[in-house]
């Protein structure tokens, strides 16, 4: 099943946004160079921001 084009580039903005974040030079395309632990804190930093988001509307 392909991903809606809109979500994907939303989820792309998001993670970059996400990478600024945490000091993460991530960049459009490869990024094999990065670290695990550069590339664990993108991820942990979307996952912040998705419950922090979804608490906030169970308020």
């Amino acid at each position: 099943m392909a991903m809606n084009p809109n979500a994907k580039d939303a989820m792309e903005q998001f993670k970059m946004e996400a990478a600024r974040e945490v000091g993460v030079n991530l960049k459009n395309g490869y990024n094999g160079d990065l670290t695990s632990k550069e590339n664990g804190s993108v991820g942990g930093q979307m996952v912040k921001k998705m419950i922090s988001e979804y608490e906030s509307k169970m308020k």
